[in-house]
């Protein structure tokens, strides 16, 4: 390729012997993504066809897994495109929207699991003012703004990245992040530093912290009330822990192997790497399918009346 080329193009270099077992990489990444998208979207129809189920726990429910499908459309359809191409490249414009987009869709990740804290935070620890607290323009407008806040701190990171000027052009990943784009800048990247260190600390830590002190107040109150209150709290609150750990272990595990890239084996950077973008969209609706009677009834009445 030539100077203009490699300008506009970046080369994604981090598959593993790809020529070798492409076909397999691409049946099972497809098979992946289609339960993915069915699983998330057959609980997103139960619940926005059933009247019983527009409440805003299960509205907080329908908004995740929308995220999930966001998130993984980010990913999938040009991770199975590079899976059959003789070269693995992607525009310069597209790189910066494939990671606005995986960025995007992780921020809100954790502002809509902190939005569900919230739900079941006021439903055990005040429930005579759940009513007002919770109301549903109240819930319209948390789930707006756990998208509309991370899609306007990752604009601006996109914009760092833009106008920084690259020296190298080959990725070697999967997919596009902005800290590895970032890497291929011979310029001052300071100012995108910076900046993903303030986002970092600002879209994750308080939806964290949050988390975990609601969950706090929730147990306190659970360990003073009787058996069945607290087999109805671990009922409603069980997923939603399990899904917030499960997301943050594999969020951690990606950014740990971002910044340690030359002291972890390639196949284990790749793996963590995607871990985020396959195991939360693809057992969430598990979680919920399971644990929550009410989701778990209407799936059965689905798809025993077929």
């Amino acid at each position: 390729m030539d100077y203009i080329t490699n300008i506009t193009y970046l080369t994604l270099e981090g598959h593993i012997e790809l020529q070798k077992y492409k076909y397999i990489y691409f049946s099972i990444t497809l098979t992946v993504y289609i339960l993915i998208f069915c699983c998330n979207t057959v609980i997103i129809w139960l619940i926005y066809t059933n009247q019983s189920l527009h409440e805003p726990m299960y509205i907080f429910i329908a908004a995740l897994f929308f995220n999930a499908i966001f998130g993984t459309t980010a990913l999938y359809p040009k991770l199975l495109s590079d899976f059959l191409s003789d070269s693995q490249v992607i525009s310069y414009p597209a790189c910066l929207v494939q990671a606005f987009l995986i960025y995007t869709y992780g921020a809100s990740e954790f502002l809509l699991l902190s939005a569900m804290a919230y739900d079941r935070y006021v439903s055990i620890t005040k429930p005579l003012q759940y009513a007002t607290l919770v109301k549903m323009s109240t819930v319209k407008k948390m789930i707006f703004f756990s998208w509309l806040l991370p899609a306007s701190e990752m604009s601006v990171m996109a914009i760092l990245t833009f106008r920084l000027k690259l020296c190298k052009f080959r990725l070697n990943r999967i997919y596009c992040d902005n800290y590895s784009v970032v890497k291929l800048s011979c310029g001052d990247t300071s100012a995108n530093n910076y900046y993903g260190v303030a986002i970092l600390i600002i879209a994750v830590f308080p939806a964290v912290i949050f988390i975990i002190f609601s969950y706090i107040k929730i147990l306190a109150i659970c360990l003073k009330s009787s058996k069945d209150f607290q087999k109805k709290a671990l009922q409603t609150c069980l997923p939603h822990l399990l899904i917030f750990v499960n997301f943050s272990v594999n969020c951690i595990f990606e950014i740990i192997n971002n910044r340690l890239q030359s002291d972890i084996p390639h196949v284990v950077q790749i793996i963590t790497s995607i871990e985020f973008l396959v195991i939360p969209p693809l057992f969430n609706p598990v979680i919920y399918g399971i644990k929550l009677q009410e989701i778990l009834c209407r799936i059965k009445k689905l798809f025993c009346s077929k």
